[in-house]
């Protein structure tokens, strides 16, 4: 049994296998396997939750971990750091990004709010799509800062790509700006969700 914590692969690997036989038992119990818009939209759904938390806990890690105690840790200890660790951070928080956008624009065009959120209801006035909407336009906004400000500026600051020592310092700094824009950004995105799911 305590072969699936040997690896992470085998972990996940395993954690899939019953997240699986878990929501194919809840489908069950809920009236048989019926392929339906309800069973895409909730598998969608979690999908959505489950990079959407990869993302942000990422973005949580770099602005609340590793930006704050860079500068405590000795020089010739941040090598490890620079090559290994945020490379490694910075994979899964673009595409974790990438993803949560995807799913999420996937999910409202299944629900069929997709127009409705992206309009910000105006027309039908329906606050829960409003609430969608809001958090929609700050997740894109996020995502397009990850994508084409964060990532090519942590690759030109962490020698991914080659660069002078003052770019390097620049493009550290306006990554890191745009990081922080992205932790203000996250907790109304976050709560536009929440809010749409529990208020409305």
């Amino acid at each position: 049994m305590f072969k699936i914590f040997s690896s992470l692969s085998k972990t996940i690997h395993s954690s899939i296998a019953l997240t699986i036989i878990l929501f194919l038992i809840l489908f069950f119990l809920n009236g048989g396997f019926v392929f339906d818009n309800f069973f895409w939209s909730s598998l969608c759904k979690f999908v959505h939750v489950i990079v959407a938390i990869m993302w942000i806990g990422s973005l949580w890690f770099l602005n609340f971990v590793q930006i704050p105690n860079m500068s405590k840790i000795p020089d010739d200890q941040k090598v490890g750091m620079n090559n290994v660790i945020l490379p490694a951070t910075l994979f899964y928080f673009r595409w974790a990004a990438f993803l949560t956008v995807l799913s999420g624009l996937i999910l409202a065009l299944i629900d069929g709010y997709l127009y409705d959120a992206m309009t910000l209801s105006i027309k039908s006035g329906i606050l829960k799509n409003t609430a969608v909407g809001i958090g929609l336009w700050l997740g894109l906004i996020m995502a397009l800062n990850v994508w084409f400000v964060i990532w090519p500026n942590q690759k030109r600051a962490l020698g991914i790509v080659e660069s002078d020592p003052d770019t390097k310092a620049k493009s550290a700094k306006t990554a890191m700006l745009f990081s922080r824009t992205n932790t203000l950004l996250s907790f109304p995105m976050l709560l536009s969700m929440v809010a749409a799911q529990n208020l409305y």
